[in-house]
């Protein structure tokens, strides 16, 4: 193998860019050229390469979003996108592919493989942590700080007001950012997509949490919850209770944003490295990533098909300390 490449794809996370600083050195360490590909899977169908090095990722650890860019692509959908992309890397010599994403992002990297045998592996970069395989997730620590981040500040309004704030945090179809934030910042209910919570529950956590004279209350609703949006929610609570003053604040975009912690930097790097090694050492249509600190392979279809589960002890220890 003498020459690979790197995408990005889907949405973006903290970390991706340190993801791909590693992809990169780890080729220059082990005599292979690297291409970078702007703006993901439509990228590829346009041939829009551009030759990477060390000093093209300096300083690049740092910043959040992704410096190939990223979109979600409709042309590659179809079997015709897919064999002019696989047309292009053959063009350009590329004898396997990278690709930092989700599970769209890995639904395409499979049918690459599938359909014309070119050789890829993938990077788990989603701050939603639902992907099969892996603990963490690029850009899952970040996120989760950021709303830790943004709740105490919002806590400091509502302690000097005694108000209810409803916090929305992204989670379409997953409850990992709401579940760790909510217990981080002790939020009195966290309402979870895989979780159905009665709006009765809701009511009963608010008149415990008022019996108790709490003089602020958080509650964090994952946006993909089955309850209802968190406007839906505070029109609920104020006929139940009109004495409560009830806001509702939506993160939104902010959660993807922002200089990686610590942790997603290291966890980046390292498998960055380790999906350079794997295509060396003939691993293909494989996802990298983390189990209890070791390193380890999943067959991509696994990787799509199969979702993470939350932690049941976090669920029980948030519901012990919400009193």
């Amino acid at each position: 193998m003498k020459r690979i490449a790197v995408l990005t794809s889907g949405g973006d996370a903290p970390g991706m860019n340190a993801a791909i600083r590693a992809v990169v050195r780890a080729s220059s360490f082990y005599g292979l050229e690297c291409l970078g590909i702007y703006r993901g899977y439509d990228g590829l169908i346009e041939a829009d390469f551009v030759p990477l090095d060390s000093k093209s990722v300096r300083n690049i650890i740092s910043q959040g979003g992704t410096m190939l860019k990223s979109a979600r692509s409709h042309a590659f959908r179809s079997p015709e996108g897919r064999a002019k992309a696989a047309a292009n890397l053959r063009a350009q010599g590329i004898e396997g592919l990278v690709v930092i994403g989700g599970d769209g992002t890995f639904a395409g990297a499979h049918k690459l493989f599938e359909e014309h045998q070119i050789p890829v592996v993938g990077i788990p970069g989603t701050i939603d942590n639902d992907l099969f395989g892996t603990d963490y997730t690029i850009g899952y620590d970040t996120a989760s700080n950021t709303v830790v981040q943004s709740i105490d500040k919002i806590r400091d309004t509502a302690n000097s007001h005694n108000r209810l704030f409803l916090v929305e945090v992204m989670g379409r179809d997953a409850g990992f950012i709401a579940l760790s934030s909510g217990l981080a910042t002790g939020a009195i209910s966290i309402i979870l997509p895989e979780r159905t919570t009665t709006i009765d529950e809701l009511f009963a956590a608010i008149d415990l949490s008022a019996e108790r004279k709490k003089t602020s209350n958080i509650v964090v609703v994952a946006e993909g919850n089955r309850m209802g949006t968190p406007f839906e929610l505070a029109d609920a609570l104020q006929k139940h209770n009109a004495n409560l003053d009830v806001k509702v604040t939506i993160l939104g975009h902010i959660q993807r944003g922002g200089s990686p912690s610590m942790l997603d930097r290291v966890n980046a790097s390292r498998l960055g490295v380790s999906a350079v090694e794997a295509l060396l050492n003939g691993k293909h249509d494989v996802m990298v990533g983390i189990v209890n600190g070791q390193l380890t392979h999943t067959h991509l279809p696994m990787a799509i098909l199969n979702k993470a589960a939350l932690d049941e002890d976090l669920i029980r220890i948030a519901r012990i300390l919400s009193i």
